[in-house]
């Protein structure tokens, strides 16, 4: 009988009366027999002591036995049994949650094998190249510190859902396959819906705005697609929009909600998620009372005095003014958000409200953190007859918009909204050097779970 076979029957007779403890409670436990199972994260030999690091969904803890532990390899899912012990002083880990405590092993059973690893996953950083990370996905995701973005992204989630909450908005949850293309323009994934032409929503938008009519107040977490031919830092071609939009509202009112929503979604964050942030390095935030704003010239300006760069005629912030109008924020009003405001109309989707005291620019805004728009809203269109200009004068047909635009005919009140994006969020938060890796599996050009090369070379072999 192999030693593993053996250890698993002791198992079976000493394991029966043990409920399963999550390692995260571990030091309750001192002098008592638990069960712990999780993933071999690291494991070391000397002589004829085994040292390994096991993960759960909980934390990571120490479990010292004999040679018998050599048969496990990182990975392997297994469940052990032992005593906690203190450990001496000298040996605290204090990295850890369980570092004053070890488990020593008195039996395990192997729960499932793993393959040997293609790269090494016991240091601090895992320093893979993105085709990498991505080629090999389902496993990288259980490295540490990338799960670590993950969690951080669910709680940037839990704190923008409690926000909108707190606001009184209903959630909402709205269709990803639209009749109609949501913004205009060429950046849109079509497909044959039973023998018709339809669209990937590239936002919730035109369904929250309906939803105004119905609840007055909602939001919406949805799925987003833009057909953008261009590979950056900071795109995907699918992503997650965290969505606000509001009744019977003006334009200021918009600018403090949404900046109510960013600082409040931030705020949970740093407080449920504080050691995260603080193994990346990231500094505490910035969120001052009353966040800085500018109108989009006056941002410029503010620009071209502090940089001698002229962007005055432009009809957006490029990404190097977004980082140099947050330097700005950061220095005269010590905050890490800054809202700009009054976009050129015409550069702005056609349900945008173009400013009554000059038309030539309209109620719009996006939120900057620490140098990258987060998010982007406006006040929109609810006068039937003026939507219906607006889609006309952008070149849209109305047809395809009849459900949208039906329910302006009956009666929509003044009302206005804003989308964040998560996965931009996430990357501005743990200062990510690519949006890619603030999402699960990404989704761009070159990629829908493994790189399309890989694919058309399959296809072309088969042939």
């Amino acid at each position: 009988m192999s030693s593993v076979n053996f250890e698993s029957k002791i198992h079976s007779m000493t394991a029966k009366n043990l409920t399963r403890t999550l390692i995260l409670d571990i030091p309750k436990y001192v002098s008592d027999k638990v069960k712990i199972e999780g993933w071999v994260a690291t494991r070391r030999d000397h002589g004829k002591l085994v040292f390994i690091d096991l993960a759960d969904r909980s934390g990571v803890v120490q479990v010292v036995g004999d040679e018998k532990l050599s048969s496990l390899r990182p990975q392997f899912a297994v469940e052990i049994i032992g005593v906690v012990k203190k450990r001496p002083a000298s040996m605290i880990n204090k990295k850890i949650a369980t570092g004053e405590v070890e488990v020593t092993v008195e039996n395990f059973n192997i729960l499932a094998k793993s393959k040997e690893l293609p790269f090494d996953m016991g240091g601090e950083d895992l320093n893979l190249e993105l085709p990498t990370l991505f080629d090999y996905r389902s496993l990288t995701l259980r490295y540490p510190k990338v799960k670590n973005i993950f969690k951080i992204q669910s709680y940037l989630m839990d704190g923008f859902r409690k926000a909108a909450q707190d606001l009184d908005c209903t959630e909402v949850f709205v269709p990803t396959i639209s009749a109609s293309s949501t913004e205009g323009g060429a950046e849109v994934f079509k497909l044959d819906y039973y023998g018709h032409e339809a669209f990937m929503i590239q936002s919730p938008q035109l369904y929250k705005q309906i939803l105004v009519g119905v609840f007055e107040r909602v939001f919406a977490i949805s799925h987003a697609y833009r057909a953008e031919p261009s590979v950056t830092t900071r795109h995907l071609s699918e992503s997650i929009q965290m969505d606000c939009e509001f009744g019977f509202v003006d334009f200021e009112q918009l600018l403090d909600y949404l900046e109510e929503v960013g600082k409040k979604t931030l705020k949970h964050v740093e407080e449920v998620g504080g050691d995260i942030l603080y193994s990346f390095g990231v500094p505490k935030l910035k969120l001052p009372t009353r966040v800085p704003r500018l109108r989009l010239g006056e941002a410029q300006k503010i620009i071209k005095e502090l940089t001698g760069v002229d962007h005055t005629k432009e009809s957006d912030l490029d990404p190097q003014d977004e980082r140099e109008i947050s330097k700005w924020a950061l220095k005269e009003y010590n905050s890490d958000l800054v809202t700009i405001t009054h976009f050129p109309t015409k550069k702005r989707a056609f349900y945008t409200m173009p400013d009554p005291d000059d038309p030539e620019y309209s109620l719009s805004y996006d939120l900057l953190f620490r140098g990258m728009e987060i998010l982007s809203g406006s006040q929109r269109i609810n006068d039937y007859k003026a939507l219906l200009a607006a889609l006309k004068q952008n070149k849209l047909d109305p047809k395809n918009f009849e459900i949208y635009l039906q329910s302006f005919a009956y009666g929509m009140p003044p009302e206005g909204g804003f989308s964040f994006g998560l996965e931009r969020m996430t990357m501005q938060l743990l200062r990510l050097a690519n949006i890619r890796e603030a999402s699960l599996f990404p989704r761009d050009m070159e990629r829908v779970d493994v790189r399309l090369t890989k694919i058309k070379k399959s296809k072309t072999a088969k042939k």
